[in-house]
C-alpha cells in the first residue's frame, strides 16, 4: 500500500465508522435511551471497536512508511 491507499482507506473506515456512531445515537434518540447509555454501547460496540483498531494499525503502517 502506497501513501494515497492508505489515507483513501483511513478515510472511508473513518466515514464508516462515523457513520454507525450516528445511526446509533440517532436510533438511541429516538427510543428516548439516555445520552449515557447511548455513549456506552458505542464504546461496547464490536464492529465499532474493530474499526478503530484498524485506523490505528493504519497510523503505525503509515508512520512507518514515512520514516522508513
Amino acid at each position: 500500500m502506497d501513501k494515497k491507499d492508505i489515507l483513501l482507506s483511513k478515510k472511508l473506515i473513518s466515514s464508516y465508522k462515523e457513520r454507525l456512531e450516528n445511526e446509533i445515537i440517532n436510533r438511541s434518540n429516538k427510543l428516548r435511551i439516555p445520552q449515557k447509555l447511548s455513549k456506552e454501547i458505542i464504546d461496547n460496540n464490536s464492529e465499532i471497536n474493530q474499526l478503530k483498531i484498524i485506523l490505528k494499525n493504519l497510523d503505525k503502517t503509515q508512520s512507518s512508511r514515512l520514516e522508513g
